[in-house]
């Protein structure tokens, strides 16, 4: 089941990186740089956090070409409709969440806890669109006020191994926690949920204590 759903993915985090990248007008090449750091890039962070070798994208070696022939049939259509861009949402939110629950289970087989399984489920989730993020020039979602992302697979990991701590709940374990993660990223998204933003009191404190610094 794990591997289907880890599939669904990389299929799913591989168009949102395609959506973005002719968001951006890249050409053929930027489309699938876009959309291989966008799929793979939380997972290889796991994997290297976990000491798992090889990669999963790897060991999967047919991973980069279903992501290579999505990007390049979306590459071959001049013109992309407006409301299919407009979407960008909906994978996002799916890739959210099936790659947070496939990154925590692989936690849990490698013998983690659940709070660094529930840590690794969002680094798997989300640090791909981190560093398409970066590719694109902007300061990513995670870093910034924006609505409820990495607390979004955080919640939805601790779904998963709470109900996979139940045997009665195990068959369901995965897929309650994917509709959790989704259903919070998209709700977030539409009613604007943010994390209170931190104030910082270091240079006011510095300016306190040191008026004529600048002077």
């Amino acid at each position: 089941m794990y591997q289907f759903i880890e599939f669904l993915a990389v299929v799913t985090s591989a168009v949102y990186g395609v959506l973005l990248a002719r968001r951006h007008h890249m050409d053929f090449v930027g489309v699938f740089c876009l959309a291989f750091v966008v799929a793979f890039g939380g997972g290889t962070l796991r994997d290297l956090f976990l000491d798992r070798h090889p990669l999963f994208w790897i060991r999967e070696d047919h991973y980069p070409l279903i992501v290579f022939a999505i990007a390049l049939q979306t590459s071959l259509i001049p013109k992309i409709p407006d409301q299919a861009e407009g979407i960008l949402s909906l994978p996002d939110a799916l890739g959210l969440g099936l790659f947070s629950v496939v990154g925590a289970n692989a936690a849990i087989e490698a013998g983690t806890s659940y709070f660094v399984a529930a840590l690794m489920g969002a680094v798997t989730g989300t640090f791909g669109g981190v560093i398409g993020d970066i590719i694109c020039n902007r300061v990513p979602s995670l870093f910034r006020p924006a609505p409820l992302f990495a607390t979004c697979s955080f919640v939805g990991c601790w779904v998963f191994l709470l109900l996979n701590t139940w045997v009665v709940s195990r068959p369901y374990a995965a897929p309650a926690a994917i509709v959790v993660i989704v259903a919070f990223r998209l709700a977030a998204i539409r009613y604007k949920w943010f994390l209170p933003q931190v104030e910082s009191a270091v240079s006011t404190v510095g300016e306190d204590q040191h008026p004529n610094v600048d002077s």
